[in-house]
């Protein structure tokens, strides 16, 4: 690829991020470039247009391209149970803490389709914290929204869902929570009770409040520094005090205008907690 084309192709990005911000209030102008540049590729290759101002022209002219192209620019990977240790920390380290509130506020933030949702639903009613529990799920995906609200996932995930929730302490079966039909796994609907799907972003919307847990995991490593610092100051003062956070193993409060705020509390799984002051 020439020099003079990356060139124009990265004005074409610029034009596009700003075209989707002031057309449809999707901000993906602060997004890793590097990140940015290889979805952006990728879509316009893959939906079939010569150049990124073609993929501009038809998300500008045609909503429906749309979710088909934050499909691209959001990333929706996930599984239940993911990265097992982070899950076994928070049932045996921060479970015990949270069963001395009468009631608790969770916030599953950049939730995709729903795999770390469950995770969470399923290990709090093992703990017998369910019904204390409201849950907030978001995302700005509204696909990705839909999917996680009806529960439904491919059958030959779940051989690896098991196992990560064996690994992460489960104490029941995980097939106790879903039923199976046509290739596909259906979480149980009562899961679901004390749920709040809503379409939130990090860019641009504002805290939820008193929180008594945030877990925002792997969302932040496609945000620019400035980005990364917005989003952690969010859930500062979405945290209430002595609330936990809880990140990516690529993620880190370690640069962060807002990591005074914060102390460590299970290093290795970066899990923290929001100062009393």
């Amino acid at each position: 690829m020439s020099e003079t084309f990356e060139k124009i192709e990265d004005i074409e990005i610029r034009l596009l991020l700003e075209a989707l911000y002031v057309r449809y209030h999707y901000d993906f102008r602060n997004y890793a470039m590097a990140s940015v540049k290889r979805r952006l590729r990728q879509a316009r290759e893959q939906l079939g247009f010569a150049t990124i101002s073609a993929l501009q022209e038809a998300a500008l002219h045609d909503p429906a391209m749309l979710p088909r192209l934050l499909g691209y620019l959001t990333v929706q990977v996930s599984e239940m149970f993911r990265d097992p240790q982070y899950f076994r920390s928070i049932r045996e380290k921060v479970i015990p803490h949270l069963k001395t509130y009468p009631s608790l506020k969770i916030w599953i933030a950049g939730c995709s389709g729903g795999e770390e949702l469950y995770s969470f639903v399923i290990l709090f009613r093992e703990e017998g914290l369910e019904d204390r529990t409201i849950f907030y799920a978001t995302d700005i995906n509204q696909d990705a929204l839909r999917i996680a609200e009806a529960g439904v996932y491919d059958l030959d995930r779940i051989q690896l869902f098991t196992e990560n929730h064996r690994k992460s302490g489960g104490k029941t079966s995980l097939s106790d929570y879903y039923s199976t039909g046509y290739g596909r796994a259906s979480f149980d609907k009562t899961l679901r009770r004390h749920v709040v799907f809503s379409d939130h972003s990090l860019v641009t919307d504002a805290v939820f409040g008193e929180m008594n847990l945030i877990s925002c995991r792997n969302v932040m490593i496609y945000f620019d520094r400035p980005l990364q610092d917005r989003a952690i100051g969010l859930f500062k003062d979405s945290l209430a005090r002595k609330g936990f956070l809880g990140l990516g193993s690529k993620e880190s409060l370690r640069f962060s205008q807002h990591g005074p705020s914060f102390s460590d509390f299970v290093r290795e799984e970066k899990i923290y907690q929001r100062s009393g002051r």
